[in-house]
């Protein structure tokens, strides 16, 4: 198992391009089991969950074709089988196929996913919209087993909470379903338009009104497509904040600013020194950062995948902070490590306090999650001395080799074997 060493007081200079987003290329490569035909994707990241997603598929038969930053996929001659509870347990993702995979076979059986343990994420809005499509569910030894009768038929289905992954799901499903379905409630993260836009590519007949009511009809056929994945908007917002806790001058590149709205914001609440571009981020140096309350909420509200990465900047920051985790209730595991770099971090319930003006100091650490795997990365960055992130195969799932991307420009980071 591999680990980081991190020398503290790093130096960071000149700019960083992000690369495609693993939440858009997760489900986006899931959709290319609604066709026969084939599904050429761009802009694919290096991380371990495409890795994992492409093993799933070709477990059903898929053929995959990777070369540079661009795969295809195949799944004309694929076969509807378990899926493999090795590959399942690793990453949460892997329940996107449950809507596909009943809308081409009107069967499927899935191990119940894996992934971070941030908290109990229950599949059931995945289920109750897909059964509303009408797939019927049950659950035994550690399985989702669904079975349609004859087709999936439109409905009008409204989410009881915005799920990123139970939207996805369900247009999915819906795509080739009989009839119009109607998703009200829907998340509105830009994820799910890149899903639209990749699907309407390959045939689908989707559109997603002003208020986010994703209004699809059904079609008998998708057809051979090509898709560039849109760039990550987290990784970007991660490497923002680690220029702003570093105070060094920095651009982040290729990146849709109106996807990360809320942390610019939030940043320039406490005062960071940030300018906008089309599509590029310049972050200059400040005199002086303060503390704010933030509360995460599904988009366009502060994302939780970049709660933890704030918590280690309000460490930093003049004053008190106060982080709301409004989306998971156990995404806090990163505070006992963040105090043993010499954070002062309280939680109580959902809200986090945070005391500021803090000194970071080199330390051994463990990784709990990928958010909160970064957020010791950036911290240990900042630390006097020398730091050691363990478990970072978390990290490895939604960042490229860091200490190849962000390590070339200033910081100390090395890998080793444990």
């Amino acid at each position: 198992m591999d680990k980081l060493i991190i020398k503290g007081c790093a130096n960071l200079s000149g700019e960083i391009s992000i690369k495609g987003s693993k939440n858009s290329a997760l489900p986006i490569m899931v959709s290319a089991l609604l066709s026969e035909d084939t599904l050429k994707l761009r802009n694919i990241p290096k991380l371990a969950d495409i890795e994992n997603m492409s093993k799933l598929l070709r477990n059903y038969g898929s053929i995959i074709k990777s070369k540079s930053d661009s795969i295809e996929i195949n799944c004309k001659k694929i076969i509807n089988k378990d899926a493999d509870y090795d590959i399942v347990r690793k990453m949460r993702a892997s329940i996107l196929i449950l809507g596909p995979l009943l809308s081409r076979f009107g069967k499927a059986k899935i191990s119940l996913p894996g992934g971070c343990a941030i908290g109990t994420r229950p599949i059931d809005i995945h289920l109750d919209g897909l059964k509303k499509l009408g797939a019927n569910f049950k659950v035994e030894n550690g399985y989702v087993v669904g079975q349609v009768n004859n087709q999936l038929i439109g409905s009008h289905i409204k989410l009881s909470f915005p799920s990123v992954g139970a939207t996805e799901n369900i247009m999915m499903a819906a795509v080739k379903a009989k009839g119009k379905t109607i998703i009200e409630n829907a998340a509105k993260e830009p994820e799910i338009i890149d899903l639209a836009n990749c699907l309407n590519k390959m045939g689908a007949n989707i559109k997603i009104t002003k208020k986010g009511t994703i209004n699809i009809i059904g079609v008998k056929k998708l057809h051979k497509a090509n898709h560039n994945i849109m760039s990550d908007r987290i990784v970007a917002g991660t490497f923002i904040i680690a220029a702003v806790m570093l105070n060094k001058k920095f651009e982040v590149k290729d990146v849709d600013t109106k996807h990360i709205e809320a942390l610019i914001s939030a940043l320039k609440n406490m005062g960071a020194n940030i300018k906008l571009k089309k599509n590029s981020i310049k972050i200059m140096p400040t005199n002086e950062l303060n503390g704010i309350k933030i509360q995460t909420s599904p988009h366009p509200g502060f994302p939780t995948d970049l709660q933890a990465q704030m918590m280690a900047l309000m460490s930093l920051a003049n004053g008190k902070s106060q982080i709301k985790e409004n989306i998971f209730e156990n995404r806090f595991m990163h505070v006992p490590e963040l105090n043993r770099l010499g954070a002062k971090i309280r939680v109580k319930k959902d809200v986090a306090f945070i005391s500021g003006s803090r000194n970071f100091k080199g330390a051994q650490v463990m990784a709990s999650d990928l958010r909160a795997s970064v957020s010791l990365v950036l911290a240990a960055l900042c630390a006097e001395g020398e730091s050691e992130i363990n478990r970072v195969y978390h990290l490895d799932r939604g960042y490229e080799k860091i200490e190849n991307t962000l390590g070339k420009l200033g910081p100390s980071i090395k890998r080793e074997k444990n």
